[in-house]
């Protein structure tokens, strides 16, 4: 063998996931597993969606193909906003959705997406990671027969979509918004009345006038499902969702019974994933709105008095909250000291750096 041809030959190696290299000494004696993921989000999300795909590609480049999980779309297999439940129930090995969804279980299950007034994306990651986050709150989703893993996050989402301008909190009496979780809590203490659904069922909804407002994500994924078309007034910022994280369900029986190779597989995949998105919407949301005020929808900042009045019904109910239920309290107290010492540092450095630059001409 000429050198060079031998050089080739080690790059392409080189080149080779480590496991799949290994395979085989490793891959070869191990089973091969399939898994169903059931999604809370349509295809025409891509980067939502299309983040249990990255998942689910990544893991099986680094098992050889040995293990291999099957994404369904929200509806394909269970509806929406059922995916907890069909992944503690083993009708799908794992699934991908947001904890703020099942508040009607425990509103603790909010902290890990997000609530309002919280983390940003940054700060929800230091949380999860590296101050304590992803402990607590895997104690509580075992109650679930589940284990879960950070698996994207969108970054701080806008504040919705609204029929008419709101000039003062007065205007909220009444409105019907799709907003869920604890944020659709708090626009009921303000006199709003919160729905709660999933992202394909909003357009039709705000169409017919079910919904006087919707939120959802951000331009790059609102101006995609066209609200646009009907509800042309902007608002920012979304205060209830500053960083909101999706995660990866796990049934815990299914993570059991996994070879700890595959284990190590899907937490180095869930992790990646989980950055790839925020990066992906940084990238895309910018361009979008450029399009979305280009076409002639209207930005508008929320009053101050409906921003005041939220941050002050959002810390009511937390301190209410705390006071009869256990799991909530043990995980607020843990987020609120992390949240109040993050914010000092961010106050500090972060936000001067950011206020020069984006402001000071």
């Amino acid at each position: 063998m000429h050198r060079r041809d031998f050089l080739a030959g080690a790059g392409v190696a080189a080149a080779l996931p480590l496991a799949a290299q290994a395979a085989p000494e490793v891959l070869t004696q191990l089973p091969a597993v399939r898994w169903r993921l059931a999604s809370s989000f349509p295809k025409s999300l891509d980067t939502i969606y299309g983040t249990a795909e990255t998942l689910s590609k990544r893991i099986a480049a680094l098992t050889g193909g040995k293990f291999q999980i099957r994404v369904f779309a929200a509806g394909e297999l269970v509806p929406g906003l059922q995916v907890l439940d069909a992944v503690g129930n083993g009708t799908a090995e794992c699934g991908h959705s947001a904890g703020y969804y099942y508040v009607g279980k425990n509103l603790a299950l909010a902290f890990d997406a997000t609530v309002p007034f919280g983390l940003t994306a940054r700060q929800q990651n230091a949380w999860m990671y590296a101050g304590g986050g992803l402990d607590a709150l895997r104690a509580l989703y075992a109650k679930y027969n589940v284990i879960q893993f950070p698996g994207g996050n969108t970054g701080a989402q806008m504040g919705g979509w609204f029929r008419k301008p709101l000039k003062s909190l007065a205007d909220l009496q009444g409105l019907k918004m799709r907003i869920p979780g604890i944020g659709g809590q708090i626009w009921a203490k303000l006199g709003a009345v919160p729905q709660t659904l999933p992202g394909g069922d909003i357009y039709p909804a705000l169409e017919r006038g079910a919904i006087d407002a919707a939120e959802w994500v951000g331009p790059y994924d609102d101006e995609k499902l066209g609200f646009h078309k009907i509800a042309r007034h902007y608002y920012y910022p979304g205060w209830w969702e500053g960083g909101p994280q999706l995660s990866y369900y796990v049934n815990l029986n299914a993570w059991k019974a996994l070879p700890e190779i595959y284990r190590q597989a899907f937490e180095v995949a869930a992790a990646e994933a989980n950055q790839l998105m925020l990066a992906q919407y940084d990238a895309k949301n910018p361009p979008a709105l450029l399009r979305l005020v280009g076409a002639g929808v209207k930005l508008h900042p929320f009053p101050k008095d409906v921003m005041l009045a939220a941050r002050r019904a959002t810390f009511e109910l937390y301190e209410a909250e705390a006071r009869t239920n256990p799991d909530f309290a043990a995980i607020y107290r843990l987020w609120k000291q992390f949240r109040d010492t993050e914010f000092q540092w961010f106050k500090v450095n972060e936000a001067a750096y950011a206020n020069f630059n984006y402001y000071v001409k």
